[in-house]
């Protein structure tokens, strides 16, 4: 299952093997889309990962940090999985961050002058 010697494996394989995102074309797509960084650059899906690596990848509106300590070519078991990196990811925002963001209703149409300003002043503008 584990590569020989820590033998380098592409990026979206490793992210899908090791259970980061469900399927490898999920993986592969997010890389492309810049959402993930091998040693702090945007990188490739074929881009090879070895043991010692960084990655940082943007899932789920937070970051997610990994140390590369082995690598493995096909999808593993969870708990097998959990040894082919070191997580040093941030703990999670607090849920009721999300719970305090407003919501506009489905089909409310655009959003008058006043809901307008409200807008540009959560983003900060």
């Amino acid at each position: 299952m584990t590569e020989p010697d820590g033998a380098p494996v592409r990026l979206d394989v490793w992210l899908w093997a090791v259970r980061i995102f469900k399927t490898r074309s999920q993986s592969a797509e997010a890389v492309r889309a810049g959402h993930v960084k091998l040693g702090g650059v945007s990188a490739k899906p074929s881009a090879q990962v070895v043991p010692g690596d960084h990655i940082r990848v943007w899932k789920d509106h937070r970051y997610l940090e990994f140390e590369v300590t082995g690598t493995v070519r096909k999808r593993v078991g969870a708990p097998v999985a959990r040894t082919m990196y070191v997580d040093k990811s941030p703990p999670p925002p607090p849920r009721d961050i999300f719970a305090t963001l407003p919501v506009r209703d489905r089909g409310a149409g655009r959003p008058t002058k006043k809901d307008r300003r409200a807008i540009d002043r959560l983003r900060g503008f």
